[in-house]
C-alpha cells in the first residue's frame, strides 16, 4: 500500500498545483475572508454529532475554579464559538483566532450564551499568545485547532505558559488513523487538496505524541472514533494539567 499511497498522493498533488499557485500570488486571502462562513455551515453536522462527547469532556471545567474567583477560560482558535454552550455559568472567556474575520461570527454565539462574561477577542495564532500573561488563566481550550497550527509543540508550550499552576488544557482533536487502515491511506492521498479547503488543516498529525511530550504534570487522553465523516473519525480527547 505504501507505493500506491505515494503514487496517488503525487497525482493529487499535481491536481492541487493551481491552488498552490493561487496561494503563492496572494489570492488565497480571499478564501480566508469567507472561510468562517464556510466553516460554520460545514461544521454544523460535526457539532451536533459530537455534542455528547463535548458535554462529557467539559463537564469537569468547574473543578479548576479557584476559591473566590471566576473561572477564566482562554480558547485557542475559537471560531464561531461552538464550545461556549458547554462552559460553566459565570466564567469569563478570552477568545483568540488568527483569522480576524471570525470576530463578527462570534456575535451570535456571545448573545446566545449570556451565562458567560466575554473578556476580549485577540487576533493571534496559537503559537504566539504574547498578549496573555504567564500563569494567568485557569483553563485553555483547543478543539479542531492543533490540526492547522504551524507548530503544535510551540502552541502547547504557549498553553502551558499562560496556564496557572494546576490549570488545565482541554482538547478534542482529529488525528492520523492507524497506518494499517484505509482511512490512513485516504488521509494521506487527499491531504494536498484538504490543506487548501481546510485553511491549512493537516489530516495526518499524530497529535497525541506532542501532548505526551509537552511536559504537563498529568495527561488524561483517550483515542476515540468520533461519529463524523470517515476522514475525521480518529480523535484524541481529554485534558492535561500543568
Amino acid at each position: 500500500m505504501s507505493f500506491l499511497m505515494r503514487f496517488v498522493t503525487f497525482l493529487v498533488t499535481v491536481v492541487a498545483l493551481p491552488l498552490k499557485l493561487i496561494e503563492a500570488v496572494g489570492l488565497y486571502r480571499i478564501y480566508k475572508r469567507f472561510f468562517p462562513l464556510c466553516l460554520e455551515k460545514l461544521l454544523q453536522s460535526y457539532h451536533k454529532k459530537t455534542k455528547e462527547k463535548k458535554k462529557d469532556l467539559f463537564s469537569s471545567l468547574a473543578e479548576f475554579t479557584r476559591p473566590g474567583k471566576q473561572l477564566s477560560i482562554l480558547e485557542i482558535g475559537c471560531g464561531n464559538g461552538a464550545n461556549f454552550t458547554f462552559y460553566p455559568s459565570g466564567c469569563k472567556v478570552i477568545c483568540t483566532d488568527p483569522n480576524p474575520h471570525f470576530q463578527k461570527y462570534l456575535q451570535n454565539s456571545m448573545a446566545e450564551n449570556d451565562h458567560l462574561t466575554f473578556e476580549k477577542f485577540i487576533i493571534a495564532s496559537g503559537e504566539d499568545l504574547g498578549l496573555i500573561e504567564d500563569d494567568s488563566v485557569d483553563v485553555v481550550v483547543s478543539t479542531l485547532v492543533l490540526c492547522s497550527v504551524s507548530n503544535v509543540k510551540q502552541t502547547l508550550q504557549e498553553a502551558r505558559r499562560i496556564l496557572r499552576p494546576g490549570g488545565a488544557f482541554y482538547f478534542m482533536e482529529h488525528v492520523a488513523a492507524d497506518p494499517s487502515t484505509w482511512i490512513y491511506f485516504f488521509q494521506h492521498v487527499l491531504q494536498p487538496l484538504w490543506y487548501f479547503f481546510g485553511d491549512g488543516c493537516d489530516l495526518n498529525r499524530e497529535t497525541w505524541k506532542d501532548l505526551e511530550a509537552a511536559g504537563f504534570s498529568e495527561l488524561k487522553l483517550r483515542h476515540i472514533e468520533a461519529p463524523v465523516i470517515t476522514l475525521l473519525k480518529p480523535h484524541v480527547i481529554g485534558y492535561a494539567i500543568k
